[in-house]
């Protein structure tokens, strides 16, 4: 069973967001090896107990503010046509994704995450977006894939390239990326 919790209201949010707020200061300030629940605790206000109670243990924790931190907080940019908005979204995912910030994210995300529930939760995320996407371009009349044809052809190479074989990643390889998916649209 999962301990995750998704987006609870009242005092439950606040201590969440003031847990999350910590962590974030703190592997700032201290790096993130320094982290503990007791000094995450202090910082936020709250009893290590809450902390454990929560979460469970720190790893869990690390990979709740991950998810949290890969959520996009803005809407896919309109680019006016699918393949300059899909190569747009594709250079800004490899860029966030590939950096050393996201890659730690990447990482917590997935270690504190013996259901598998945190993958499944950044897999909807980038599936939004593309949907998004795709949706504004058959608004325009625009032929368009489907969203688990743009997972398949776009974001499992990356994915797969930013976690297994980093070297030679750039836009020109997300540009490819796009423009084999879109041939196929």
């Amino acid at each position: 069973m999962s301990r995750q919790m998704v987006r609870p209201g009242g005092r439950s949010a606040r201590v969440q967001a003031s847990v999350h707020a910590a962590v974030r200061e703190l592997a700032a300030e201290r790096g993130r090896d320094a982290l503990t629940v007791p000094l995450i605790a202090q910082r936020a206000g709250v009893t290590p107990s809450t902390v454990y109670r929560r979460w469970g243990d720190l790893q869990t924790l690390l990979s709740d503010v991950a998810v949290e931190r890969l959520r996009p907080d803005t809407t896919p940019g309109d680019h006016g046509a699918l393949p300059a908005d899909l190569t747009a979204w594709a250079e800004q995912f490899l860029d966030e994704m590939a950096s050393p910030t996201g890659r730690a994210y990447i990482r917590d995300a997935l270690l504190g995450d013996p259901d598998g529930g945190n993958a499944g939760r950044c897999s909807a995320y980038a599936a939004e977006q593309i949907d998004v996407i795709l949706t504004r371009a058959t608004g325009r009349g625009e032929r368009a894939p489907d969203v688990e044809t743009v997972i398949d052809e776009v974001v499992a190479p990356l994915m797969y390239r930013i976690l297994f074989r980093p070297a030679g990643l750039d836009a020109a390889y997300a540009q490819r990326l796009v423009a084999r998916a879109l041939g196929g649209a």
